[in-house]
């Protein structure tokens, strides 16, 4: 019998999480949201807690006090750390990959080794922990565009693609010497580069099945035309114009299902959401790489278009006989623009006060996401780096993107950055 009246606690407080509450709250299953830490629009929707998303010890005493029925744990980082495990042999019931399953997203070696040895079609590459040997092998093979890659998590920034020997000498000095993302760059993968249209599928699984949901596509660089530095994404719409149901077909029966049976005969069962990032190559779709989760932005132009209550597909995941339940999606396309700070993903102030939320919200088919808010002085003001996701619906995706950025220009605030081309590539 399905649980009703239940309280759920959401670990994490951006974009990605504004977007789960949003959805959990439409579920007549739940009663109660709680969000930790969350953010000035989230608030909206749950009770914030005060609490970093990766202090697992008291992310469970929160669970605990607060009788929760549910913990979500969407971003990669307390995955990684082992909260979902730590919640279960606390005796709370979480969604998301144990720690070992996590290795999917938090370890590119452990990832690639993967693949390498289940025959699921990605990059050559090799391996090396030291920039000397590294530099060594890309001079050596003298091919260019070449891929440097942080081992470890890198907030979606990690990997570089170098377009000559001097950008892959600077790219492994900033990622192996002085280490830009920590000991995420104690190791380094150098991948072939890839060719093609790239596209998103995120997927729930419980293990066994996969349910892909609707494909999208994220828009990485920080500048018009893919131009700039790379950031942890500036917009994203969903569907994807190139992913067709034959490439969806062969992406299920080489990629999908083949990644989850690689886990499954490694003694790993992954139960949550797996985020395939794919190339789709002249020779077929490649998996550029793996996330143990909902993407960010890209679940904020996916989940709007959920028809099927989010805590049934959870149960499911969570206890198994996720191919029993059919998903429905609505036939819209969406469209979300991020709107940065000025000099992200560098530095940039915050603290500015943003205006014309309300007008946003107020649109037809337009929601406005909180990434990086908070409040000060009963206003809402700016507190990160990507700080809202302006996403709306459309017929077609040309009218979901025309409603999206209608949005974004009803907002407002001192040194507002944006991309003017999210979903036209």
């Amino acid at each position: 019998m399905k649980k009703t009246d239940m309280t759920v606690l959401v670990v994490g407080g951006g974009g990605r999480e504004h977007a789960i509450v949003k959805k959990l709250s439409e579920s007549p299953r739940v009663k109660k949201l709680y969000c930790a830490p969350g953010n000035a629009g989230i608030a909206d929707i749950a009770e914030c807690l005060p609490i970093k998303a990766t202090d697992i010890d008291s992310m469970i005493s929160a669970a605990k006090d607060v009788s929760a029925d549910l913990v979500f744990v969407a971003p990669d980082d307390p995955l990684a750390l082992g909260m979902v495990d730590r919640m279960e042999e606390a005796g709370i019931r979480a969604f998301g990959p144990c720690a070992r399953a996590a290795m999917l997203e938090g370890s590119k070696v452990f990832s690639k080794g993967l693949m390498k040895k289940y025959g699921i079609p990605t990059a050559g590459y090799e391996v090396f922990d030291s920039p000397e040997t590294a530099l060594e092998y890309i001079t050596a093979k003298n091919e260019y565009p070449v891929v440097v890659k942080a081992d470890g998590l890198a907030l979606g920034k990690g990997a570089v693609i170098a377009e000559n020997e001097a950008a892959a000498k600077a790219a492994l000095e900033t990622i192996m010497l002085e280490k830009a993302f920590g000991s995420s760059g104690d190791r380094v993968v150098i991948e072939e580069f890839l060719r093609g249209p790239e596209c998103t599928v995120l997927s729930f699984t419980d293990g066994e099945t996969v349910v892909p949901m609707v494909s999208s596509q994220d828009h990485k660089r920080a500048l018009d035309g893919d131009l700039g530095l790379n950031t942890g994404g500036m917009g994203a719409f969903s569907p994807s114009r190139f992913y067709t149901p034959e490439i969806a077909k062969i992406s299920e029966e080489t990629v999908f299902k083949p990644t989850i049976d690689a886990l499954r005969a490694e003694g790993i069962i992954f139960k949550g959401v797996i985020y395939f990032q794919l190339m789709l190559t002249e020779s077929g779709p490649k998996v550029i790489e793996y996330n143990a989760r909902f993407g960010d932005p890209e679940t904020q132009a996916v989940l709007p278009l959920l028809k099927t209550d989010l805590v049934d597909i959870i149960d499911a995941c969570i206890d198994g006989g996720l191919d029993d339940i059919g998903l429905e999606w609505s036939d819209k396309a969406s469209c979300c623009v991020v709107m940065a700070s000025g000099g992200y993903p560098e530095k940039y102030e915050k603290g500015f006060e943003i205006s014309g939320l309300s007008e946003a919200n107020a649109l037809s088919d337009t929601y406005v996401y909180h990434a990086g808010t908070a409040l000060q002085d009963g206003n809402i003001v700016t507190a990160g780096g990507r700080v809202l996701g302006v996403t709306a619906l459309g017929e077609n995706l040309g009218q979901a993107i025309e409603k999206a950025y209608i949005g974004v220009l009803k907002i407002s605030f001192a040194g507002a950055h944006f991309r003017t081309d999210i979903g036209r590539k």
